[in-house]
């Protein structure tokens, strides 16, 4: 069956049994396999993408759900890693093994799309369905608070002049 909805800012069709996960088509059908799978219960959210802007465990998300929604997939997020989450999970040096990451970093973009600076506590609720087997939660929190400040920042004489870094 057919499924239409827009990938990262493409309108994408795929041919799948609708009640198959998102995820699977993803990683199995379009060959994006930034968006992990770790537990397949919607427990973990490393398979966590943005659907219509709100991060969604795609492993229990059927890809008929999909239809006419906007995905946006770790891929997405930015074209060169330039997004202010992605930055500051490189300034932080966030991941340690880095399994969960693509999931924490979706997580984190959807809060501060919705809550440009959070607390401690706002941090802990929206990530909280976010395991990271490191435990690196501390760095990931001082990360959130620094993609904050990236995206509050002016733009630098040189991105404006270049038109880059948008957050």
């Amino acid at each position: 069956m057919a499924i239409a909805f827009t990938l990262n800012g493409k309108p994408t069709t795929v041919d799948v049994p609708p009640e198959m996960p998102l995820l699977w088509v993803l990683r199995d059908e379009l060959d994006l396999k930034g968006t992990k799978f770790g537990c397949g219960r919607s427990f973990c959210g490393a398979c966590t993408v943005h659907v219509d802007g709100e991060p969604q465990r795609s492993c229990r998300m059927a890809v008929s759900r999909a239809r006419g929604r906007e995905i946006t997939t770790i891929e997405g997020l930015s074209e060169d890693g330039a997004h202010p989450v992605q930055a500051a999970w490189q300034e932080i040096d966030v991941p340690q093994c880095g399994y969960c990451q693509a999931g924490q970093i979706m997580s984190a973009s959807a809060l501060l799309a919705s809550n440009p600076q959070p607390t401690d506590s706002d941090i802990d609720e929206a990530m909280s369905g976010n395991i990271c087997r490191c435990a690196t939660y501390t760095r990931i929190r001082a990360a959130i608070h620094r993609a904050a400040d990236l995206a509050q920042a002016p733009p630098t004489s040189h991105e404006t002049a270049t038109g880059g870094s948008e957050a």
